[in-house]
């Protein structure tokens, strides 16, 4: 045997089994590490994105854990009788089986009263009208439905009565013309549950200039009149709310000023989003609300969230055409503007329902939940959506109260 040829051949061999080993043993190859690195992580990509039922169901929850709360409902004292009430599925945007459709826990029931002459007779016509409505809330949580729903005039009061299952019932007034001129009867009022008073509507009160008198800048008081100004006076002694929704831009920068309790706006918008429409407030009142303290009801009301685009829905229609109606994304994008201008502190809800109120979307208490729907799809967190629909004027009620304690305290009362 040849010996050199053998000895080359086995040298030949373990070189070429010691390249085979290197090659198995070392680092992987370039090329390889990239496309691993590459490679998307699948299962946290899908655990990012939020499906659509996951979003509704999320959204669910937190309708269902939070306070949900009108804070202005009009009624017609027709539907508070033995035979025709609120137990029944009426032909009103809010009852009892439509809040429980919807999971509205909370409506403020108003007593509202339409501006008349300022006079002996008018006075006394629209105190009858009031008290005729106030009648009608107390038998319905009394008489009517005890069982279902329960008056409350604290913030304590609304998370017992929710807590036990009941719906909560709270009184507004709109318009303090069946006051007359005598202050005394605010606590009357108070007395007998109202925990928000607005000085005018449409057209001046004895209280109060109304934003109305833009039409024709014809102002009686250049704001607050005397009365008015004593008015706010006793309210805050008392612990009740000051409603600027319906006074003049003026009247409600005096109110601001002379209050020492916050004040709220029960059912208004952002002027900024539509100028026309004098029921809302400019910004320099949404800032003056922010720095008092209060807040402002957002309102779902189409002529003052989109007065144009109303119009134009409203006249196709009557020529059989179509046009985008106002909706529940025309209406939270005030909600949206109003956050980002004051804080989220400073923001609520109102439908202003069974007094021309709603949009497609939120056209009744049962389709509350769309709000919330919509709110969790803008990216709100369920601590704000808690505030928006009720936290923060259940916040401004308690301060105006603690504020009324220190006052009847300062006096000796």
């Amino acid at each position: 045997m040849n010996t050199a040829f053998v000895k080359s051949a086995r040298t030949s061999l373990m070189l070429s089994v010691l390249l085979l080993l290197m090659v198995s043993c070392g680092p992987a190859e370039p090329p390889v590490q990239s496309a691993a690195v590459a490679e998307p992580p699948v299962m946290e990509t899908a655990v990012a994105v939020e499906s659509e039922s996951a979003l509704i169901e999320r959204a669910r929850g937190i309708h269902e854990r939070v306070i949900v709360m009108d804070t202005h409902v009009d009624i017609n004292t027709a539907n508070f009788t033995p035979d025709i009430n609120y137990l029944q599925d009426l032909n009103t945007q809010v009852n009892l089986p439509k809040m429980d459709q919807g999971g509205m826990d909370v409506a403020w029931l108003v007593v509202y009263t339409g501006q008349g002459p300022l006079t002996e007779e008018g006075y006394n016509s629209a105190e009858a009208n009031a008290m005729d409505k106030f009648s009608a809330i107390h038998r319905l949580v009394s008489e009517i439905a005890p069982d279902r729903i329960e008056l409350a005039t604290t913030s304590e009061d609304v998370r017992r009565i929710v807590a036990s299952g009941k719906k909560v019932a709270m009184i507004g007034v709109e318009n303090a013309y069946p006051l007359g001129e005598d202050i005394s009867k605010i606590q009357d009022y108070y007395d007998m549950g109202a925990r928000y008073i607005s000085l005018s509507h449409n057209g001046h009160s004895q209280f109060s200039d109304s934003n109305t008198g833009e039409r024709d800048d014809v102002w009686l008081h250049n704001g607050l009149s005397e009365l008015g100004r004593q008015a706010i006076v006793e309210m805050n002694r008392l612990g009740i709310l000051i409603d600027i929704s319906h006074p003049s831009v003026e009247a409600n920068r005096q109110a601001i000023e002379l209050s020492r309790a916050p004040v709220i706006a029960s059912h208004s918008s952002a002027r900024a989003l539509d100028p026309t429409v004098s029921r809302n407030l400019w910004d320099e009142e949404l800032l003056a609300v922010r720095d008092n303290g209060g807040v402002v009801q957002a309102v779902a009301f189409r002529g003052y969230v989109d007065s144009e685009k109303h119009r134009a829905w409203r006249e196709a229609n009557e020529a059989g055409e179509s046009a985008p109606p106002v909706d529940v994304n025309d209406f939270v994008d005030h909600i949206d503007y109003m956050v980002e201008l004051i804080g989220i502190d400073h923001v609520g809800i109102s439908g202003d329902f069974d007094g021309g109120g709603g949009v497609t979307g939120w056209n009744d208490a049962s389709e509350t939940f769309n709000i919330t729907l919509e709110l969790v799809r803008r990216g709100y967190s369920e601590e704000d959506i808690a505030k928006i629909w009720g936290g923060n004027i259940l916040r401004v009620l308690d301060e105006a109260q603690q504020i009324a304690a220190q006052i009847q305290s300062e006096a000796g009362a």
